[in-house]
């Protein structure tokens, strides 16, 4: 049977790949949005003022930024090595899609994709070109300069479909990536960033697993991301292959407002294996970049009911503005201690 020898949790924002000098780049947006916060959506002024006891100002110096990167590029790391170290034989990628896959007129909750091989491409000039400010600087975190092709692992994909529908998970499934929306070709960076940051363009043979975090009306709820993450764990262990299998969950935490309390307080029940408190956060907290915790749910639910222990490599909260906009990183292993 399969055993699965290494857990990891890892943030892709875009502000990991981008000098920290530029991370004011997209304040300019965040000013002539609306942002979702604790269930609620504000505009950049309205959290300005809602905020303004927190002192934020104080978290975006230029002292700060630089320190806060050279914090994130150390975990990174330190994940790229625990993944070197571990080799498994295949990996599985819990992310989302943020319509570079899929557009509004077909979004699945759960899809698993079960083909022969992935495809990274960069964008073209023209592609970049449409990216909102401060993106297109980040590129180069999860697209490769040349078109890379890594491989898949139908055998297990397949395995894993099958079992999950056996315990009434009606997944979606995918052999060959779809076109995508007309600005990307190829995997989303959820998984992009994963191949290039932590598998450092050397992949094992993976599955993909495309969670919809982000879109109403069908985002999955936290409950039902922890329910899937236990039958995942269970299909792993009972595939009859004698493979040691990684499971990587990408996203996350709280963006594109930062929410320091419900990060501490999910990475708290992470490592306590505290599924009510998990479960307790209201459902429209989950939305926008801090829905992507829920890819780390099923990867925590698995994890909770197997032999390796969680540790926080480290948690950034990466402020770019007075406001609260920015990204709150998170890095963390499950493995043998």
């Amino acid at each position: 049977m399969a055993e699965i020898v290494l857990g990891i949790g890892t943030s892709h924002g875009p502000m990991l790949s981008t000098p920290w000098e530029n991370w004011g780049a997209r304040v300019a947006f965040d000013k002539r949005a609306n942002h979702d916060f604790r269930g609620a959506k504000y505009s950049f002024d309205e959290l300005v003022a809602l905020r303004r006891d927190e002192g934020l100002e104080s978290q975006i110096t230029r002292d700060l930024w630089k320190i806060r990167s050279n914090a994130c590029r150390v975990a990174l790391k330190k994940l790229a090595e625990a993944f070197s170290e571990a080799a498994p034989d295949v990996a599985v990628i819990v992310g989302n899609d943020q319509r570079e896959l899929f557009s509004d007129q077909t979004t699945p909750a759960f899809s698993v994709f079960y083909g022969q091989t992935i495809e990274n491409r960069p964008r073209t000039p023209e592609q970049i070109a449409q990216l909102p400010p401060g993106i297109a600087l980040a590129e180069r975190g999860h697209a490769p300069p040349e078109d890379a092709v890594y491989p898949g692992h139908p055998e297990l994909g397949l395995h894993l479909i099958e079992s999950l529908m056996e315990e009434d998970f009606d997944v979606s499934t995918m052999n060959r990536l779809p076109k995508g929306t007309g600005y990307v070709n190829g995997v989303p960076h959820a998984y992009g960033f994963v191949y290039r940051q932590i598998m450092r363009d050397l992949p094992p043979p993976t599955v993909p697993i495309i969670l919809n975090t982000f879109y109403p009306p069908n985002q999955p709820t936290a409950a039902r991301c922890v329910a899937f993450g236990k039958v995942l764990g269970r299909a792993i262990k009972n595939w009859k292959d004698e493979a040691r299998v990684a499971v990587i969950a990408s996203g996350g935490l709280s963006h594109f407002v930062i929410d320091e309390a419900l990060d501490k307080l999910i990475l708290r029940a992470f490592k306590e294996g505290d599924e009510a408190a998990l479960l307790g956060v209201p459902e429209d907290f989950y939305q926008s970049g801090t829905s992507e915790i829920k890819n780390w749910l099923p990867v925590a639910a698995l994890m909770s009911e197997g032999e390796l222990d969680m540790e926080l490599i480290d948690y950034v909260p990466c402020y770019r503005s007075e406001a609260g906009t920015g990204n709150a990183m998170g890095f963390a292993l499950w493995d043998k201690k």
